[in-house]
């Protein structure tokens, strides 16, 4: 059988056509097959990866993408990686929002937290039960315990709540910052310091070890996942869509609770929700600035 150069040339096209199609699905999959989710370095890598681990696989069932955590190695380089859209998904406390948003503008939010039915993060300001401290103006002169620089309930409010009674920081006898809430409340306890600052649920844990609540602080919403400006917004819909239906799931109880002890509930977010937290850091910047 004998074939022309316009047989030839239709078969080779055909078969050329036909290959893009048998391939089209494997590229597209190769091109995003995976996301990365960066987590900010709150505690050990391996207590953040068994935290998360569960989380990463279940969106990576739901979305058909490889979800790979990556840990910042500090708080700076965690905000510059999320304020320059170095990563796909980050997850932020409150007052690392609010400052990205002030220097980079608003991030794509996808959902936050909701612990003990509460989407409102609460902190302590606490001292031993023995302690002769009784208020927050009896702290004057004495040795305080934060947790990160740029923790909301660890640091930054309650800063600014000691500023509210005339408290600097240098007024303080002594100030470090411990990094983890739980050796801040060890801390106090050990009687290295006469107070410190944790969230309400660390607070709660060491309570009846012989601490006692000097104030509570203001509420602001709680810690908050957010997607990179040019992630497409079917991925966001679909990771925000996977993040609020877990509660609702057989395996949704154990899910959360692996993430954060006592989370009830992913819930939406807006970035209205954090107004009342950039207030307070306004104040305490304005309150700096005044020295």
């Amino acid at each position: 059988m004998c074939y022309n150069r316009r047989d030839i040339r239709i078969y080779i096209c055909t078969l050329a056509i036909l290959f893009c199609f048998l391939i089209a699905p494997f590229i597209s999959h190769g091109a995003g097959e995976s996301l990365t989710l960066q987590i900010y370095p709150y505690a050990p890598e391996s207590n953040i990866l068994k935290q998360f681990t569960p989380l990463a696989d279940y969106l990576s069932q739901e979305l058909n993408k490889k979800i790979i955590i990556r840990i910042s190695k500090d708080h700076v380089d965690h905000m510059k990686t999320v304020g320059n859209d170095e990563t796909d998904i980050a997850y932020l406390g409150p007052a690392s929002y609010v400052k990205i948003v002030a220097a980079y503008g608003k991030k794509p939010l996808i959902a936050r937290l909701e612990i003990n039915g509460s989407p409102m993060l609460k902190g302590v300001i606490m001292t031993s039960s023995s302690s002769t401290v009784r208020s927050l103006k009896d702290l004057r002169g004495k040795r305080f315990a934060f947790g990160y620089p740029d923790s909301t309930m660890s640091h930054l409010i309650p800063l600014y709540m000691l500023q509210r009674e005339g408290i600097q920081a240098e007024d303080l006898a002594r100030y470090a910052f411990l990094r983890d809430q739980h050796n801040v409340a060890l801390g106090v306890l050990m009687g290295d310091f006469d107070a410190g600052a944790v969230n309400a649920g660390v607070f709660n844990k060491y309570k009846s070890r012989g601490l006692r609540e000097l104030a509570r602080t203001p509420e602001v919403s709680e810690h908050l996942f957010v997607a990179r400006d040019s992630l497409p917004d079917e991925t966001i819909y679909a990771l925000r869509t996977a993040l609020l239906k877990i509660k609702d799931m057989k395996k949704g109880e154990a899910l959360l609770s692996s993430l954060k002890k006592g989370m009830t509930a992913f819930v939406s977010a807006s970035d209205s929700d954090y107004d009342n937290l950039r207030k307070l850091l306004q104040k305490l910047d304005q309150g700096k600035s005044a020295q």
